[in-house]
């Protein structure tokens, strides 16, 4: 063999394109994302559906069959280079801000994944554990892909109603400030998700979107001017992550 199967790679970034995302996808939108022709894709996705590896929603949408989305090994590679490029970055923002960042990356069964972590050198300061999870709406990473995504109200009110919180939020206030993510680019949580904590987050630009960041401090340690540019400095990391993905 002088080079790989053509097939069989194309059928690996289908793959990868269903991990990375986490969520069921139509023909129209694997084609897309990967480059294939309707026709070459459509006979891939159905040897994959044939092979057990993608499960078919009536036919029309498509996801990767339980045994596969739970392995998780064909995201570690692009995950593993994303998190060595990301974390020193990771480290000069929270250093820079005083504050806990974090690198979060959408998991298969609709929840957040913390793979990356930069604390500052404060005494006092938020400790997140990389490797935790956390439900895919919840928080202010929740909001922020939420806002990135476009949900519709039926797919949010979903999502909502999978969240618990430790201060009261109703569905309407929580699409509000989903709303207000969309105008300003990033997304806040305070106290609402974790008592005593005030976070932004944005979603790291990618197609599909697969990774979220956040940023966690006091909460009533920044005024509403300090919030506003934490958020615009996430922002402007979350954008140079972005780019870095996307020259590798």
């Amino acid at each position: 063999m002088t080079g790989p199967v053509r097939s069989v790679s194309q059928a690996f970034a289908i793959l990868r394109l269903l991990a990375r995302d986490g969520h069921a996808q139509t023909l129209s939108d694997v084609a897309r994302a990967t480059g294939l022709s309707v026709s070459s894709c459509l006979n891939l996705l159905r040897t994959l559906v044939a092979e057990g590896a993608l499960e078919a929603e009536s036919g029309k949408r498509y996801r990767l069959a339980p045994g596969w989305a739970e392995l998780g090994a064909l995201m570690r590679g692009e995950t593993a280079q994303l998190v060595a490029r990301a974390q020193p970055l990771l480290t000069r923002f929270a250093e820079q801000h005083d504050a806990t960042v974090g690198l979060w990356h959408i998991e298969p069964r609709e929840r957040l994944e913390l793979v990356a972590l930069g604390e500052s050198e404060s005494a006092t300061r938020i400790h997140m554990a990389v490797g935790q999870r956390q439900p895919l709406g919840a928080g202010s990473t929740g909001r922020a892909l939420s806002a990135a995504q476009c949900v519709d109200d039926a797919e949010l009110a979903r999502r909502f109603a999978a969240l618990r919180w430790q201060r009261s939020l109703d569905y309407a206030a929580y699409a509000m400030q989903i709303g207000a993510a969309r105008s300003s680019g990033y997304a806040l949580d305070d106290g609402f998700a974790h008592a005593g904590v005030c976070s932004v987050a944005c979603a790291v630009p990618g197609d599909p979107l697969a990774f979220c960041l956040s940023a966690s401090t006091f909460a009533g340690s920044r005024d509403a001017d300090g919030v506003r540019t934490l958020g615009q400095a996430l922002t402007a990391l979350a954008r140079a992550i972005g780019q870095s993905d996307e020259r590798s």
